[in-house]
């Protein structure tokens, strides 16, 4: 007969903030049983077009709120970007102005971790004698962690000059994210289906690579390229985090594009801090009692040879 011992294990939980910020990807790790997080930025942001002649001075905020439940590997978020927006609008000598505020993006989704590399192969064996041999390019480093991501994008509101026009008031979002850890570097990709079975799909495509410079200070730079016929665009994005506490991270990042229709400067601020609820979650490992009872039998046997010859040595 089998019986069920139980064995503690962390997954995915890290002992320190595990945020998405200053770039705009997502990683595959979920944040953990438990842990509920805010991610959020202030940004100042400048827009040109050339072709339609007008000038855009953003100020706004961003956010996700990210809560780990059910299992290691599950994460519930909301995603969302609120901007003030002047605009002056260049018709011959003549130029208008106007104002308005709206959300660009309001999603809500789930993200579940499909393969963990380092569940699958297990953690690398440390050498304590060769620095060489921990660390050469191993062939399981090249292979990610691989999640999916779904949900919805609801706007509720008309006339929002900064969503597609006539958008439907909820449409889809997936995602396909990898995410390779390589000692201090860390590299990760996202694929993204926006707003599937509207008039104006949107395909996204984000590289971002991050290199830790110490426990506290770390730098990333980000490659986003968007396609679709409400905006396409190329962005180039870089940044610096620092880690306040192993529970708050600050950080600040610029971002470029590299068009004119429009041009885009954008400079962000901000800061994550998680609230740390998690308990190591159990999972069930079988074992047979009657190989158990052996092993202790042997290692009774052990420890009383050892103990005989310690005591013969006194």
């Amino acid at each position: 007969m089998l019986f069920v011992t139980i064995q503690l294990v962390h997954a995915q939980y890290t002992e320190t903030i595990n945020t998405n910020s200053p770039g705009r990807s997502q990683g595959a790790f979920a944040v953990g049983n438990g842990v509920a997080q805010i991610e959020g930025s202030l940004f100042y942001r400048a827009e040109e077009h050339l072709l339609q002649r007008y000038e855009r001075d953003y100020i706004g905020t961003s956010f996700q709120l990210r809560y780990g439940a059910v299992t290691e590997k599950l994460e519930f978020s909301v995603f969302g970007t609120y901007n003030s927006i002047d605009q002056t609008d260049f018709n011959g000598t003549v130029s208008t102005n106007t104002s308005f505020s709206n959300f660009s993006r309001f999603t809500v989704g789930a993200k579940y971790l499909v393969f963990d590399p380092y569940q699958f192969f297990g953690e690398k064996k440390v050498n304590l004698l060769s620095w060489k041999a921990n660390n050469k390019l191993d062939w399981r480093d090249l292979i990610p962690a691989v999640s999916v991501y779904a949900g919805a994008n609801f706007d509720f509101s008309e006339n929002n000059l900064l969503t597609p026009p006539d958008d439907s008031t909820i449409s889809p979002r997936l995602e396909l994210i990898t995410q390779n850890n390589w000692g201090r570097w860390v590299f990760v990709t996202n694929f993204v289906a926006d707003r599937i079975a509207t008039d104006y799909p949107s395909y996204q495509w984000l590289l971002t690579m991050t290199r830790s410079l110490s426990n506290k200070w770390a730098i990333f730079a980000e490659y986003q390229g968007l396609k679709s016929d409400f905006y396409s665009d190329d962005l180039g994005r870089g940044g610096v985090t620092y880690l306040v506490t192993k529970d708050w991270q600050v950080d600040t990042s610029v971002t470029l594009n590299f068009k004119d229709t429009p041009t885009v400067f954008q400079v962000n601020v901000g800061m994550s801090y998680r609230l740390d609820f998690h308990k190591d979650t159990p999972i069930e490992q079988t074992s047979d009692p009657q190989a158990d009872d052996k092993k202790g039998k042997k290692k009774k046997k052990k420890n009383k040879l050892n103990l005989e010859g310690e005591g013969g040595g006194i």
